[in-house]
């Protein structure tokens, strides 16, 4: 196991079947080894400085019936809403106070918005904030949609691949759902010039060692700017309702092997995380994790936008998000950052 972890820090690479290897016969030490390099990795290149993205949950109305989405088009019992303009705005201006510089809109698919809307919306945050990053995390659209938004000011674009294993991905959606779409769409934000992330749930059903190892391989040989991961958290209104969470113990291994793979990489410390540990924020950030998402969405919508069940922090204030936040990272060494945080080109050298 240790060679495997020599190997990775020195080629940035590992097999498929090595990766595996690494997740079946990890245990409290491998972990401890991979956290304590993956801390020094992101310490060379970002410091004590994690990054803070203002997430701003515009819509939970979706086109998709993605089988474990508690915000799935089929979902009776979903409340939905739709955040207008102006309460966009809003949220950005109350963020800007506060010293947000990345703004992300986060929704489903909703065929309101529209790239004209779109469009509209992110020139006005630009035009108000020019010295912030806008972050689109509104799911599979037209290669031409993914253009007129990256004209318009977009910097960046959070897509989860979910799995990278093509049989894993049917077990997960619906048609016409398709796993050739979403990896096709991944490519396309990156022709179109944006930052990318891409990202998997972990533990999710019919997860196994192997579609894990996939992803690994797939982050590596993709080189997304950004990696989201989290615990798989069922939804009481869906097919996996009963179905267990993934873990952080997991979560965190898997997010210190990905800092060895790309040191650079922009890695989020989960509100999931955060929901199937008190502590797993805290726990993301010491195992290479650098930035963190505190809601800026209006109080009356947060408990609405349920992607999985009991959701944390849906009743506080934009303020108390970010100052709870600030408090958890400074008790671990940390502080949070007011810049636009983009991802850093330092390199880390294999010291022999």
């Amino acid at each position: 196991m240790m060679q495997l972890i020599e190997k990775l820090k020195r080629k940035r690479s590992l097999d498929i079947e090595e990766y595996q290897r690494l997740i079946d016969e990890r245990d409290e030490e491998t972990a401890s080894v991979l956290a304590a390099e993956a801390k020094k990795i992101c310490d060379e290149i970002y410091g004590d400085e994690v990054y803070t993205r203002g997430l701003i949950e515009i819509s939970n109305i979706c086109k998709n019936d993605c089988y474990y989405c508690g915000i799935r088009r089929s979902n009776r019992n979903c409340v939905r809403y739709r955040l207008s303009r102006d309460e966009i705005l809003e949220c950005a201006a109350e963020g800007y106070e506060l010293g947000f510089r990345t703004f992300v809109l986060q929704g489903g698919e909703d065929p309101f918005f529209t790239d004209q809307v779109l469009e509209d919306i992110i020139g006005q945050m630009k035009s108000s904030y020019p010295d912030c990053a806008v972050t689109l995390s509104l799911g599979e659209r037209p290669d031409e949609s993914y253009r007129r938004l990256r004209r318009a000011g977009a910097d960046r674009y959070l897509l989860r691949h979910e799995t990278a294993d093509r049989e894993h991905y049917r077990k997960l959606h619906p048609e016409p759902m398709s796993f050739d779409i979403r990896m096709k769409c991944l490519h396309s934000l990156k022709d179109a010039g944006y930052q990318v992330g891409c990202g998997f749930m972990v533990g999710s059903p019919y997860q196994t060692s192997l579609t894990l190892a996939k992803d690994l391989k797939f982050i590596e040989e993709f080189s997304p700017d950004m990696c989201g991961i989290g615990p798989f958290i069922p939804h009481r209104d869906t097919q996996f309702r009963n179905e267990p969470a993934g873990t952080c113990e997991l979560t965190c291994f898997l997010l210190s092997i990905i800092r060895l793979i790309k040191p650079n990489i922009l890695l989020p410390s989960t509100t999931a995380l955060g929901t199937v540990d008190p502590a797993g924020r805290e726990k993301g950030i010491l195992a290479g994790a650098n930035v963190v998402m505190p809601n800026l969405s209006p109080v009356s919508v947060r408990k609405k936008y349920e992607l999985y069940d009991n959701k944390i922090c849906t009743g506080e204030e934009s303020a108390q998000c970010r100052g709870c936040l600030e408090d958890r990272m400074n008790i671990i060494g940390r502080r949070l950052s007011v810049d636009r945080g983009d991802i850093k080109t330092a390199e880390v050298k294999y010291d022999r």
